[in-house]
This record gives structure tokens, sequence and C-alpha cells, in this order.
């Protein structure tokens, strides 16, 4: 989107810059502060080199009473009077209409209003029953003069009843102009990486008598405990053709064990097994 000066050529917006100069009265409204320049003004002063700074800026929304139907009627057919007023006005002064097309458009306008504004006012379906209107103020008004020029300024606001405000003295030796940075502030973002410095080091030390913030505890850079090793396995046993071969080798002697039991419950038929080998030698 183009934006083009009276003339249709663009037009150069001025950059945005921070208020600079030396403070000369501090007010609580606008309106104190408008007194102020308004005085400088009276007198003769330049006042092309004063500034209204307001610090601390809120919005208000001030509620200015209940929504019902019958004023939101109302409130739709007043705009919407003012528009068909114009239109009859227009049909009138271009038109051959006269005060008819005048008085026509002013009640078709209303009747329109009023029933766009009972048909909005519907549709919020009761979430927004009140009016109200808003506006930005700040808790505090100063007014900034260049410093070459502040000294004149005072005193000719020191001629005005309460005309500098909650008062404000001249500069100190030293002491940096409204608007400048701050030399001994820390720059803004994380800081620095000191090697040996504390986590708590870049915050500010606190007020005398109150009680210490408190700190998150220091990160922990050891390493963890490292599980126990488990032990190593034993592989000096018998390997699986040993077994086989041992259970053999137990499985023959519960035969022969057994072979030996059965023979020696038997020893009628042992010694005619005798006889008949004695006979069948002679």
């Amino acid at each position: 989107m183009s934006n083009l000066g009276p003339m249709g050529g663009p037009q150069r917006i001025p950059t945005p810059t921070p208020p600079s100069g030396e403070a000369i009265g501090r007010y609580a409204t606008y309106s104190e502060a408008q007194r102020a320049v308004d005085f400088l003004s009276d007198e003769h002063f330049p006042v092309q080199n004063v500034t209204i700074v307001g610090n601390g800026l809120q919005m208000v929304e001030r509620v200015t009473g209940r929504l019902t139907y019958g004023r939101a009627a109302g409130a739709g057919a007043v705009s919407g009077a003012w528009f068909g007023l114009l239109i009859g006005l227009m049909l009138s002064v271009f038109g051959s209409g006269g005060t008819g097309a005048l008085l026509t458009g002013l009640l078709i306008g209303a009747g329109f209003g009023m029933l766009f504004g009972v048909i909005s006012y519907a549709l919020t379906g009761g979430r927004r029953d009140f009016t109200s209107s808003s506006q930005i103020v700040a808790s505090e008004y100063t007014v900034l003069c260049l410093p070459q020029m502040a000294s004149q300024a005072r005193e000719v606001l020191s001629r005005l009843p309460n005309g500098l405000g909650r008062g404000t003295g001249p500069a100190t030796p030293g002491q940096a102009p409204w608007g400048a940075p701050d030399p001994t502030a820390r720059p803004w973002g994380p800081p620095s990486s000191t090697p040996g410095a504390s986590p708590g080091a870049h915050l500010p030390p606190p007020p005398p008598g109150s009680a210490p913030a408190h700190q998150p505890p220091p990160p922990s850079f050891e390493k963890p405990h490292e599980e126990a090793a488990a032990p190593p396995m034993d592989l000096s046993g018998p390997t699986y053709a040993q077994k086989v071969e041992e259970a053999r080798r137990e499985r023959r002697a519960a035969e022969a064990r057994a072979r030996q039991g059965a023979e020696g419950a038997d020893p009628a038929r042992d010694g005619q097994d005798r006889d008949d080998r004695g006979g069948a030698a002679g």
C-alpha cells in the first residue's frame, strides 16, 4: 500500500525517534501539562522546542451505562438519521425533491439505522450488555525542552501558579539528558559467560533490610554414577559333549550295578549254572 502526498507523489513518513531534552516540569494530568505549554506560548517562548511525554501508559475503558434493546435502537436511529439527512440534503439541492426529499431521507435513514442497531445487538447474544469509551492515559506527563533553553523555560513557568507541577530541578553535571542511553545500565539480553562467575553474579544486589531472593541451585556438571558392571560369565565348566559322555557313563554304571544285584539275589541258579558248565567240560 503506497502513501501518496497532496500532489500525488510519495509521502515521506518521519522515522519515529525517542524524545530527548531536559525535563522542565512534571504533571499528574495532561491538562496541567497542556496548560504549562500554553502559558509558554502566550509568553512568546519558542514552543517548537518543547515536547510532552506521557510515562506509564495505560488503556482505560470507562463504562458509561447498561445496553438494552431500546438504547441500541436509539443509537442506531441517531446514526442512521445523520446519514439519511445527508442523502436527503443532496437530493433536495441537486434534484427536484425540495423539503419533502430532505424529510424522507431523514426518516428512512433513522428507520434503517434503528433496524441495524437492534440486529447488531441481538447478534452479540448478551455478551456485552454495556456501553463504554476507551482512551490511553499516562500516570505522569513530563514536559521536555532543549538543554540550552531549559533554564529560560523554567523561569517563564515559575511565573505561573504551580507552573512547574511536581517540580524538577536543573540537570546535575554529568547527568545524562532525557532519552540518552545510561552508561551504567547493562545491555539487554543474557549476561556474558565469564569463566568462574557465579550464576547470580549479573543480578543487582538486594536493597538493605530485604530478604534475599531465592536463587535456583547452580547446575551440576558431575558425571552420573556409572552402573555396576555385571560379573563376567564363568566359562570354565564342562562342555555339552562332556556332560553327555558323563551321563552315558552314569547310565552304564547303573545298569552294571543292577545286573550284579540280580545275580546275587539267585544263588541256586548260580550253582546250577556252574554244575552245567562243569559237566559240559567233562
